[in-house]
């Protein structure tokens, strides 16, 4: 079992879902976070002052995954949240092994509770 884990632009999460959806997988979770990195921030004006922005929003979405799903998510991130423009900001993919996982409302355990 993995899990992936996965820090997107904001605008791309339909896109992700709509790829993920043509490999049959489901089940993932969302959360709005914010980060630094190469970008490095930008700069907005605000009731006519410049102030710096230094942590950016993005979306973290993490999905657990049997093994033999691993590279069709992966694929299918890649493939929904690339721009295309070339820039920095698309986003990161970490690949974790996954121990065991639970599902609370039966108790099965491993492959079969994701």
């Amino acid at each position: 079992m993995k899990l992936i884990v996965a820090i997107i632009q904001p605008h791309k999460v339909e896109e992700v879902k709509a790829e993920l959806t043509k490999h049959e997988i489901y089940r993932l979770t969302v959360s709005d976070v914010q980060g630094y990195g190469q970008q490095k921030g930008k700069t907005e004006v605000f009731r006519g002052h410049e102030y710096q922005v230094n942590l950016l929003r993005k979306v973290r979405l993490e999905i657990a995954v049997n093994d033999e799903f691993a590279k069709a998510t992966v694929d299918a991130i890649l493939k929904g949240a690339k721009t295309g423009e070339g820039k920095i900001g698309d986003g990161k993919i970490f690949i974790l092994p996954l121990e065991d996982a639970i599902r609370i409302r039966t108790g099965e355990k491993g492959s079969s509770a994701i």
